[in-house]
């Protein structure tokens, strides 16, 4: 019941995170102006994301365009590109393969040991899938904050950190979460397993010698 328990929140929780992680990837909202300074024109935003960039005036009207070539952006939107699109695979392999291995689902003939093992490669894939994610999100928050502090930097070019990169934490969390849950559900499993077969060996008791050797006696006693 536990066991069950475990493997559905795990998977909520991992779920929850693959969504998250595909929302990120293709949300713009990673940079932000910034209104500090002489930057006071509060009617227009301007988002940069991994894909496009967007305008947005006076909560009207927005226009976003598909930047023309991946060469043009900064070192870590390129990187981040290709790292979010990496965590998004492994976060949607790691969700059904955690399917396929949960007790409930009744998948073919397999053992329990098999289906064990299954739900252990589901909570590292969804580690592995949070961490992935995690690299890129702090990777352009630590730019933006550098550049924000930089007075090298023009004002107009200073960014802010967009919602994309806050939910990007929230959802590197539950996909690390997810993976812990299902790691655990594993180990759990190996220790009832084990005691399971380490059965305790039952020795016979006096009352039980004594029986015996009545009833031999007594077998003995009716053969002569």
């Amino acid at each position: 019941m536990v066991g069950g328990a475990l493997q559905i929140a795990g998977l909520l929780v991992g779920g929850i995170g693959m969504i998250g992680t595909f929302a990120v990837t293709g949300m713009p909202q990673w940079r932000v102006s910034a209104f500090i300074e002489n930057n006071i024109i509060v009617f227009e935003t301007i988002w940069e994301g991994l894909w496009m960039h967007c305008i947005r005036q006076a909560n009207i009207r927005m226009q976003c365009k598909v930047y023309d070539s991946v060469l043009a952006l900064s070192p870590d939107l390129q990187a981040s590109r290709g790292l979010m699109c990496a965590g998004s695979v492994l976060s949607f392999l790691a969700f059904m393969v955690a399917i396929i291995g949960m007790k409930c689902m009744q998948c073919a003939q397999s053992s329990w040991q098999a289906k064990g093992y299954i739900i252990l490669v589901a909570g590292l894939l969804f580690i592995l899938s949070g961490a992935v994610e995690l690299i890129p999100v702090c990777w352009v928050a630590s730019t933006i904050i550098r550049d924000f502090y930089n007075p090298m930097v023009n004002v107009a070019q200073k960014r802010e950190l967009g919602e994309a990169l806050y939910l990007g934490w929230v959802s590197a969390f539950c996909l690390i979460a997810a993976g812990a849950i299902f790691c655990c559900f594993c180990r759990c499993c190996e220790k009832t397993r084990s005691y399971a077969y380490s059965t305790p060996t039952h020795y016979p008791t006096h009352s039980q010698h004594l029986y015996r050797k009545t009833e031999s006696s007594y077998s003995k006693s009716q053969y002569v």
